[in-house]
């Protein structure tokens, strides 16, 4: 006699032997009880969780001749003619073969004619879902009106593909995959009734092979049971079915995520020796990494379709590593898998592709990075502040005769400009009054020489006008009338100032890219030959104003204007008195938001600069 395979020798023969499927078997339980069957019944679901068996456990309990609430008998002969497949009431045909009009044509005259030796003719069609749309609607007739003797049972693992004509004349059940822990203890039982000790081990791997599948279960087993002797162990399952120690893999997952590169590359040197396919490997890695994310994720231990003592060693691995880290390098992966996929090299791919989910754990943030620029600045503009802070008083002392010379009646007024026309009109009895800016002075040398100048200019604070000061030009700084502009004589072969700054900016930034974002946040004034830029703050133009940046600035200016340019940084007065509750200063807090690298980058996104800055309750 030949060999009966396990999946066919241990279907169930009763509701009590299927595997899983609860709330589906006592439905039709129940069905039975109390004579409430549908005509037609539809079984969806994977491959291998019942279908047909329940199709034919219904057949047989609807054709039992014992009227019992545990039916079927199996002792009956027509239970008896139905297990051996002599039924002649018994129609069971496959969609593939049987798939056209004229079979269902056919179907249709032999239901006619009443059973022969059973109480109804049962008809079992499956895959149900391979019949051409003119069988199906030739179906729908007879589906829906059926003669009383006859009853469909449809499986299917493909329900989307079925019309919803047909859908709505049926009772559908829907099959779900076995729970491993269901597989184990049936796969369990069937070993112990072969005479055959497997270690708990080896069957987890195939179990997890089976994927909720009992007829893939016990294909896999069947196999085992072949190769080896009356003792199963691990190595066996994985020589077998061409599988990959688990151990191999959570070495693997462990070194990815603990940044061990000589591991990961060696246990993937081992994982190639086993000569597992790169996909199914890779299927398998993910695997490893959604099940440490989710030991991570509280009330999620649910999602994990794991023997015992696999959730353990998961669990103990997930609390070595954050659950950010686990999910930033499961992402990684996840591209890695797609790269492989139509890679010419994959083992290479894989090995630069492990190198770089390890090293995503010492990338350094941009706040971080921001931080540190922000730090250096700091220490740049210390020592000339120190240095400022020290010679302080002897060049007050110094210089300070220096910085109030006679008002020149050829300078207009806030001293716009060095020249002008000779014909001017006759200066009024009274004097003029000061200018509100001192003339410029000789900038002391050294790296400080900007701070330098800047303390000389203002030891001896400026005179007020007698007169109010004219009306600012929309974009210059205060205290420019609109008469300043005009007597700056513009040659043929020179550029205006305030026409082609931004094209000036941009030709900068082809040299000097830093360089043109410090120009961008300035506001630019021509006075006479010296070209003034405002800054808000004194951090704007810290390293923009060191001696050797100035004069390549300068330079810049000679070669795209044609003018020799005196640059000069101008600061407004700073209000550095704290609030009343002891805090930081207005000022304090517009640079602060000014300097903060959100709005920066916002800045940069949008193309566009910093305007006003608005604090205090009224702007919110």
């Amino acid at each position: 006699m030949s060999y009966l395979v396990l999946a066919r020798k241990s279907r169930p023969q009763t509701f009590d032997q299927v595997v899983g499927q609860r709330s589906v078997v006592k439905t039709l339980q129940n069905s039975l009880k109390r004579d409430r069957v549908a005509h037609a019944i539809l079984f969806s679901g994977v491959r291998g969780v019942g279908k047909t068996t329940l199709a034919r456990l219904m057949a047989k309990a609807i054709n039992c001749e014992i009227e019992d609430d545990n039916r079927p008998c199996n002792t009956c002969n027509s239970c008896k003619e139905i297990t051996a497949g002599s039924a002649l009431d018994l129609i069971e045909i496959d969609g593939a073969s049987n798939r056209g009009i004229q079979e269902i044509r056919e179907l249709k005259e032999k239901i006619k004619f009443m059973p022969t030796s059973c109480k109804y003719k049962i008809i079992i069609i499956d895959e149900v879902h391979m019949l051409t749309t003119e069988a199906f609607n030739a179906l729908l007739k007879t589906l829906e009106e059926p003669p009383e003797h006859v009853h469909f049972m449809f499986a299917t693992t493909e329900l989307h593909k079925i019309p919803i004509t047909i859908l709505s004349r049926c009772q559908q059940y829907e099959l779900k995959r076995i729970p491993a822990a269901e597989l184990t203890h049936h796969f369990n039982s069937l070993a112990t009734a072969e005479n055959i000790q497997i270690d708990p081990p080896a069957l987890s791997l195939i179990v997890r092979e089976a994927e909720g599948s009992v007829r893939d279960g016990l294909s896999l087993l069947d196999q085992v049971f072949s190769f080896g002797e009356t003792h199963i162990t691990t190595q066996d399952v994985t020589e077998v079915l061409g599988l990959v120690d688990r151990d191999i893999l959570l070495k693997l997952t462990q070194a990815l995520l603990g940044g061990d590169r000589a591991t990961s590359l060696q246990s993937l040197e081992n994982i190639f020796d086993y000569g597992m396919d790169i996909k199914r490997f890779c299927s398998d890695l993910l695997e490893c990494f959604r099940t440490l994310l989710l030991t991570k994720i509280d009330g999620c231990a649910e999602l994990i379709d794991l023997p015992a003592d696999e959730f353990t060693r998961f669990t103990e691995l997930g609390r070595q590593f954050s659950a950010e880290s686990i999910h930033q390098k499961l992402i990684l992966l996840m591209r890695l898998v797609e790269d492989v996929r139509y890679s010419s090299q994959p083992r290479l791919c894989l090995e630069t592709g492990f190198l770089k989910i390890i090293e995503a754990g010492n990338v350094v943030p941009v706040t971080e990075l921001l931080g540190k620029v922000d730090q250096l600045l700091k220490h740049i503009d210390q020592p000339a502040n120190q240095t400022d802070t020290a010679s302080a008083a002897p060049q007050k002392q110094t210089t300070a005769p220096a910085q109030t010379p006679p008002v020149n009646p050829s300078q207009t007024l806030n001293g716009a400009t060095r020249t002008v026309k000779k014909k001017t009109a006759p200066l009024p009895s009274t004097p003029e009054p000061s200018i509100n800016e001192p003339p410029p002075i000789e900038e002391p040398t050294g790296p400080e020489s900007v701070f330098a100048a800047k303390k000389m200019q203002t030891s001896t604070p400026p005179l007020k006008p007698a007169v109010p000061p004219p009306a600012t030009i929309a974009g210059d700084s205060v205290g420019v009338s609109p008469t300043v502009n005009k007597n700056v004589e513009i040659r043929a072969h020179e550029k205006d100032i305030r026409k082609y700054w931004q094209d000036f900016i941009a030709y900068v930034k082809d040299r000097s890219v830093w360089m043109a974002q410090d120009l961008n946040r300035s506001k630019v004034k021509q006075v006479g030959d010296e070209l003034h830029l405002h800054y808000n703050d004194a951090t704007e133009c810290s390293l923009i104003k060191q001696r050797e940046n100035k004069n390549q600035l300068t330079e810049f200016v000679l070669d795209f204007f044609q003018k020799d340019l005196t640059v000069h940084f101008i600061l407004p007065e700073i209000d550095d008195k704290p609030d009343e509750d002891g805090g930081e200063s207005p000022h304090q807090k517009r640079q602060q938001l000014a300097n903060d690298p959100l709005t920066i980058m916002t800045a940069e996104i949008f193309h566009g600069q910093v305007g006003d800055i608005r604090i205090g309750p009224r702007s919110r």
